[in-house]
């Protein structure tokens, strides 16, 4: 194994995610600034959705396919041709539910009509972000990060031209429209991804009609590796698309009028959360490099590298956590107003900025704790986290505090899900 391997797939996703990660804030800005805070309101409110959705999409596949790729013990075609029929039945089968349950969900759970429109859009994007997982997992596998980095900057680029060309046109029309829009024209640059990723296939990759046939040995084997990842993911999701649910009802139970939940809401997606995570694509990157080096040192019985690399990440993650958030502590107005044009939220920031240090080793435990085979530990411990927090913002918002019952569950999530996984982590590497 090639030491340097670690550090070359790093820096390559670190590079590709911080252009990705400028012009995702650029794509936010301009979305921002287009849509208006009514589009931002309605997006901030489906967004919940949407992650499950693509949670329940992706299955976990990217960590799962990379964890097997990077062992060896199977060809890539194979473990990629096995997978891609039973995501693709499952992506077919949350269409339909997803186009007949959105008026359903949009007027007696969200308690906004307007949402039906854009929970329907979702559903068409689905496929193409299926597809789009299981070949960025083959490549992550074998440690290949720079189709992932080409496809993520190209696909970013195109999201852009798209949403400057057409979303003013949409927005003239209504804010409804605009977030539809925002939505539907994913799937331009989603399929733009997919393309970028197949001209970067072997040569000798070619799909023959025995290929079509998917290996049951093979499939079970990645669903074994993924269903207590996209588990986990999922109930975090399920958790999140009830959130809005849980705060309108509780608030306005106590007081709080729809308009103020919707637009603090908002606030708090739209502005506070993307600063608080500003370091997410440093963490992103890194974590996703530790699982194929994690998973080969694994299969090679390397405690030694799975210890040195895991304190790597985990140190730099802290590292620049504490620098991002610092500043964003200090300069939460003036971050504000640069970015988005307001200052609403500062106080939000200033509470949880560091907690949100802690949030950044996330996904170093995590990704270690997968690539070792015991994803049913972080598994559970993002179950808990979910418990908790859905548990503390429903009481906490009987207290008549707003928005903070929220942020005091967000807070105990990032303490129940970091703690419980250094002390998994931990108890297995000393096994």
């Amino acid at each position: 194994m090639k030491k340097s391997l670690f550090f070359k797939s790093a820096f390559i996703l670190l590079i590709g995610s911080m252009v990705t990660k400028v012009l995702g804030f650029l794509i936010r800005i301009v979305f921002t600034r287009i849509v208006g805070q009514e589009g931002i309101n309605l997006y901030s409110l489906v967004m919940p959705t949407y992650s499950l959705l693509i949670a329940l999409t992706q299955l976990g596949l990217p960590m799962a396919i990379s964890t097997l790729v990077a062992r060896g013990t199977k060809r890539g075609k194979k473990i990629v041709m096995s997978v891609v029929p039973i995501t693709l039945l499952l992506n077919l089968v949350m269409m339909i539910i997803i186009i007949f349950s959105a008026k359903y969900i949009a007027v007696n759970l969200l308690d906004e009509p307007s949402a039906q429109f854009p929970l329907m859009s979702m559903a068409f994007i689905l496929p193409f972000i299926s597809i789009s997982s299981i070949l960025r997992g083959y490549f992550f596998g074998k440690q290949r990060m720079l189709p992932h980095t080409m496809s993520n900057i190209i696909e970013q680029v195109a999201r852009f031209l798209i949403i400057v060309t057409f979303l003013p046109g949409l927005v003239h029309q209504s804010p409804m429209y605009g977030v539809c829009g925002f939505i539907l024209l994913s799937i331009i640059s989603e399929f733009i991804s997919i393309v970028i990723f197949l001209l970067y296939l072997p040569k000798n990759f070619t799909i023959k009609k025995k290929d079509l046939k998917p290996d049951l040995k093979t499939t079970k084997e990645v669903l074994d590796l993924c269903l207590p990842t996209v588990g986990g993911r999922i109930i975090g999701n399920v958790a999140y698309f009830f959130e809005p649910i849980i705060l309108t009802f509780v608030l306005k139970s106590v007081g709080y009028s729809n308009s103020f939940i919707v637009s603090e809401y908002g606030i708090y997606n739209a502005y506070v959360v993307p600063l608080l995570m500003i370091p997410s694509f440093i963490i992103q990157a890194v974590s996703t490099a530790l699982v194929p080096e994690v998973s080969k040192s694994y299969e090679l019985r390397d405690h030694t590298n799975i210890k040195r690399r895991l304190k790597q990440s985990l140190m730099l993650s802290l590292i620049l956590g504490l620098i991002s958030n610092t500043v964003v502590f200090l300069f939460p107005e003036f971050l504000l107003n640069t970015i988005y044009g307001t200052v609403e939220g500062a106080t939000y920031i200033r509470i949880m900025a560091f907690i949100f240090v802690l949030y950044n080793l996330e996904g170093p435990l995590s990704s270690t704790l997968q690539a070792l085979g015991h994803t049913d530990l972080a598994f559970r411990s993002a179950t808990a986290g979910i418990i908790v927090k859905t548990i503390s913002l429903t009481v906490f918002s009987y207290f008549k505090i707003g928005l903070y019952g929220l942020i005091v569950g967000e807070i105990l999530d990032i303490l129940t899900i970091v703690g419980l996984n250094f002390i998994n982590l931990k108890k297995v590497l000393k096994r």
